[in-house]
């Protein structure tokens, strides 16, 4: 038969956006190269620890042996959450906090993905009145997920960062710039991550509550990505603080807290924005799968979760990160342009190339000839309207691989971005 005619909606759902498009190719590599030692530096699923892989395994047994399993498993429940789970997160955060939640101010969604596809939905795209509502990006770099939340791609925009560069210790930071960032009568909503994928950049609290107020003038909702945050998976190597307003969405997910395939999203925020994300999911899937839930109540409610992530998953990464800083410190020459962003926290490192002369691609090509995988920075710049050279100067690192084959990586790359600089260099 033909290929049925797609809608507008309809196209724009159907493609492949951002790092998963680059997936296709990287799939291809390594499946190709069966036979070749590859070092996958390219992973976004979490190491799988022994002690988190137990804790599930646990708070299962747990649940496998309470009277209610038949009802979490074989009843539906409330498009909310289910209420177990929504009281454990309550009683947390109001006592690590010191907040006043209460029940209505938690959503529990099939993954965070799912919330940011809520708000960004409900609150920008087409207006009832036919304007296009923004969903703004405070700066860019951001999660390339962003560039898959919306019906309406013209509504994404992102603002150029300022770029706080170190020169003699090849570091760097983003920071947001308030000077060019607008968050308009023409906003929606305003979507940031922190710690940031895939750069681990954490906003200050008082870029978070400058970003918030500006949203808070004109009534706009601000949706904090906290899939790396505290309390858990606790994925922060800096100082954070979870801020928290009648104007913000704090979102959480369990992903990296050793549930990826469980798809657990959380929402905390003022009840008549919770209202309003709950009737769309109600509409979209009714409610998220209650297993997840169920043993996830168990986890945070014992204080077990909490535990786990401070004392054994944020170390693991943090001490992945200190091998992949110490060898590019050691080994990539001195004299050129490279930048390593400051190690404040998440699951990846993120390397700067200033005035690299190949594109991120063509790196990313080269790494793969010398039998490493990257990823290419582009697609983590969605909604960046303006050409910006730094977009295709950047590459993702993974830190879910070996102490070993991160430190060999390393010293594979600081070969080939050699090779790569120095003709450039020397025609000047």
């Amino acid at each position: 038969m033909n290929a049925p005619s797609l809608s507008r909606i309809g196209r724009e759902m159907s493609q492949l956006s951002g790092v998963r498009a680059i997936m296709k190719d990287i799939i291809e590599t390594l499946r190709a190269g069966a036979g070749q030692n590859f070092i996958d530096l390219s992973a976004g699923n979490p190491t799988l620890l022994p002690a988190v892989e137990q804790l599930w395994r646990d708070c299962t047994h747990e649940l496998l042996d309470r009277s209610e399993y038949g009802a979490v498993v074989s009843r539906y429940g409330s498009s909310q959450g289910y209420a177990p789970l929504i009281e454990a997160v309550v009683n947390d955060f109001n006592q690590r906090y010191g907040l006043n939640l209460s029940d209505r101010h938690i959503l529990i969604t099939p993954g965070s993905q799912a919330l940011y596809f809520y708000i960004a939905n409900a609150f920008g795209g087409q207006a009832s009145d036919g304007s296009l509502r923004k969903i703004v990006l405070p700066l860019s770099p951001e999660y390339t997920g962003y560039s898959g939340v919306t019906l309406f791609e013209d509504a994404l925009v992102a603002y150029q960062p300022a770029l706080d560069c170190d020169d003699r210790a090849h570091r760097f930071k983003y920071r947001p710039d308030f000077d060019c960032l607008q968050i308009d009568e023409h906003a929606g909503c305003v979507l940031l991550s922190r710690p940031c994928n895939p750069t681990g950049n954490i906003l200050t609290d008082a870029e978070v509550r400058q970003i918030a107020d500006l949203a808070a003038a004109r009534h706009i909702p601000v949706a904090i990505d906290s899939a790396y945050a505290p309390p858990y998976p606790a994925l922060n190597f800096a100082p954070l603080t979870p801020q928290f307003g009648s104007n913000i969405l704090h979102c959480l997910s369990l992903s990296k807290a050793g549930l990826p395939g469980e798809r657990i999203g959380i929402g905390i925020g003022d009840p008549q924005l919770i209202a309003v994300l709950e009737a769309f999911q109600t509409n979209l899937c009714i409610h998220s799968a209650r297993y997840g839930q169920a043993i996830a109540a168990r986890a945070i409610e014992s204080g077990r979760l909490h535990e786990i992530a401070t004392e054994i998953i944020r170390p693991h990464y943090r001490q992945k990160f200190a091998v992949l800083e110490a060898t590019l410190d050691e080994e990539m020459p001195s004299d050129l342009p490279w930048y390593l962003h400051r190690a404040e926290g998440g699951i990846f490192a993120w390397l700067w190339f200033r005035d690299l002369p190949i594109t991120d691609w063509d790196l990313y090509q080269q790494l793969k000839a010398e039998e490493v995988i990257a990823v290419p920075g582009s697609p983590f710049f969605p909604g960046l309207r303006a050409p910006w050279a730094h977009a295709q100067q950047c590459l993702r690192f993974s830190l879910t691989a070996t102490p070993e084959a991160i430190a060999e990586g390393m010293r594979r790359l600081a070969r080939v971005v050699e090779r790569v600089y120095r003709p450039a260099i020397a025609s000047v």
